[in-house]
């Protein structure tokens, strides 16, 4: 096995070690126990990923990535905004029926409680999330809408909502508060909140 190839494993073994520890106890991981578990010491973690915020922060890029990177496939080119927007809340909602599903739900709040408890750790997490939303930002910036297309402030703006709606959406659904939430009622909300130009923007 070369360097890198045991880096690699070292590094996926860390990560799937800190998914089990991380989903049950929360904040309270401790890093000694992620390490063990992953059959390495703390000294592996800070080598690979500098702390434990750092590990925690490249297993919520792990698990947003995919997601993000299969919209491009979702949403076409050549639609038009709102066309786009209803392409990309069909499809987030499609992603609710996945089998991990409620896992990845788990993670998100649990990620979420660690980052209310640790401001660092939030501030480094939000940044992460703003990267991967850059990619959402770029599918929608561009495209026709009202007569004009869409500027990249008014695409990032609408990212920001549509990300607000759909969290909140895709929370509900699961603990029974959306029931009768399905693909057309997720597309009908999206498609409303990007249909008046103040709710995108003016710049």
């Amino acid at each position: 096995m070369t360097r890198a190839e045991a880096k690699e494993r070292n590094r996926r073994a860390l990560l799937d070690a800190a998914l089990e520890v991380v989903a049950r106890d929360g904040y309270r991981a401790r890093l000694e126990e992620i390490a063990a578990r992953a059959g390495l010491t703390t000294g592996a973690v800070y080598s690979l990923f500098g702390s434990k915020n750092g590990l925690v922060v490249a297993l919520a890029d792990e698990h947003l990535r995919p997601h993000y990177e299969e919209i491009g496939q979702a949403v076409p080119a050549g639609l038009g905004l709102l066309e786009a927007v209803d392409a990309f809340a069909r499809h987030y909602r499609r992603g609710l029926d996945a089998p991990d599903a409620r896992s990845a739900l788990s993670l998100q709040i649990t990620l979420l409680d660690m980052a209310l408890h640790d401001p660092e750790l939030g501030a480094r997490l939000a940044t992460s999330v703003r990267e991967q939303e850059d990619q959402l930002v770029a599918l929608f910036a561009g495209r026709p809408h009202l007569g004009g297309a869409v500027t990249p402030h008014q695409a990032r703006r609408l990212t920001t909502a549509l990300r607000a709606l759909l969290t909140g959406l895709g929370q509900g659904v699961p603990l029974g508060l959306a029931p009768d939430a399905d693909e057309e009622f997720f597309a009908a909300a999206a498609r409303a909140l990007a249909s008046g130009v103040s709710l995108v923007g003016e710049v």
